[in-house]
């Protein structure tokens, strides 16, 4: 607590008990003991309502105890009161408002049952206020002034605090609801962030590993071949294979708030490719192929060149890769293009290839799908003559639209 502060509570107590004071030395009908203790309380009521409105409002109705017990009458130093009253509605506890607010309409009804029932005078300080209103008359109808005189004097300030309480409230909440909407920007622009991230990582990860994966087949092969023609021709398929992986992770990388697009030969090109590199590969394509739109096309691109991926790393070389592509009918609700990669494994390797699988390319391949509404479905058949890995992708399809032909 500030020094300052201390010192103005302390100025004010000490100004209220020096009022207090000398209008009990002009009354000189009440008890001098009751008299300065009710000056006393009321000047720490109002010293301690910043710092403990609920006990300085205590100790006010403390000091009107004193007052009606005491024969205190009303003095000027009493609105000094209205202080506490402020403070309570302003910085008091829920139960310190309430009690405030009851004290508003209950100070003044007993100011005015005590001045009926002679308990209490009006004191010089009422008299003078009255008759700022009107000429003197009779002890009750001067009374009968009291009750709202004492309302509009503490019901005025309590209505002033309760008004700023309400107010930085609004402002606290206002400034809480800024804090939350700049936390939730900036949560969402590190989701974003990481999205991108993640996409980048994702497509590095699919071009990277199916480009060395595809030149290290061509390369084991070029080394069993014994014609010259032959070795320079899987040569420049090498060359050329390098280069366009080099085109490929140059597109990735390059920034851009889209993903990077496919090869303009698509799926067709991505097949010939692995078949360029040695490996035997089978793919069918059945039903009415349609275009993709970009977004599905880069997913359908990258999902099944992991596949490919996979079947060459993990699969037999002297067995055929079995591709699949079923394109939905027009006329049936099936919205989905369904790809299908199965290759021969060998039996020893089935656990190691679940395991290098799960590591980055089967999550990679749902993140994928799940982000246009697709799915992936992997499968092992681990029967000694038949051993193989099957993974099947669905992706969607753009429904038709009015103008084609169901």
């Amino acid at each position: 607590m500030r020094s300052r502060e201390w010192a103005a509570a302390a100025a004010i107590a000490l100004a209220v008990v020096a009022v207090g004071l000398v209008e009990l030395t002009r009354v000189g009908t009440v008890s001098p003991g009751s008299g300065v203790l009710f000056v006393v309380l009321v000047a720490g009521a109002v010293a301690a309502a910043r710092w403990a409105p609920g006990p300085a409002l205590g100790v006010a109705w403390t000091a009107g105890f004193v007052q009606l017990v005491g024969g205190v009458p009303v003095l000027l130093a009493e609105a000094s009161l209205a202080v506490v009253l402020f403070a309570a509605a302003r910085w008091g506890r829920t139960p310190t408002v309430f009690a405030a607010a009851v004290s508003v309409g209950l100070i003044p009804g007993l100011a005015v049952l005590g001045v009926q029932t002679g308990a209490i005078d009006t004191g010089l300080a009422g008299k003078v206020l009255i008759r700022l209103l009107m000429s003197a008359g009779p002890p009750l109808r001067l009374s009968g002034l009291i009750l709202p005189l004492g309302i509009l004097l503490l019901g005025t300030p309590f209505l002033a605090g309760l008004a700023l309480r309400f107010l930085s409230r609004a402002q606290t909440a206002q400034a809480a609801r800024q804090v939350a909407e700049r936390e939730a920007q900036q949560a969402h622009e590190i989701a974003r962030l990481r999205e991108a991230q993640n996409r980048l990582a994702r497509d590095v990860h699919d071009v990277v590993g199916h480009s060395l994966t595809v030149i290290l087949a061509q390369a084991e092969s070029a080394q069993f071949i014994e014609d010259p023609d032959r070795l320079k021709q899987t040569m420049q398929t090498i060359a050329a294979s390098a280069r366009t992986s080099l085109q490929d992770v140059r597109q990735v990388l390059t920034p851009g708030p889209e993903p990077a697009a496919v090869r303009p030969g698509g799926l067709d090109e991505l097949i010939e490719t692995v078949r360029a590199s040695g490996h035997p590969v089978v793919s069918t394509e059945v039903g009415e192929v349609r275009p993709l739109p970009p977004e599905l096309e880069t997913v359908a691109y990258r999902v099944l060149q992991e596949m490919l991926t996979n079947a060459i790393k993990h699969g037999r070389r002297d067995r055929t890769v079995l591709v699949e592509r079923r394109w939905p009918e027009r006329s049936s609700g099936d919205r989905m293009l369904r790809l299908q990669v199965r290759n021969a494994v060998d039996v020893s390797a089935t656990v190691s290839l679940a395991v290098g699988n799960g590591a980055q390319g089967i999550p990679g391949m749902r993140r994928r799908l799940e982000s246009v509404g697709g799915w992936l479905d992997v499968s092992r058949n681990d029967q000694p003559d038949d051993p193989s890995f099957t993974a099947v992708a669905f992706v969607p399809v753009r429904p038709p639209s009015t103008g084609e032909a169901a």
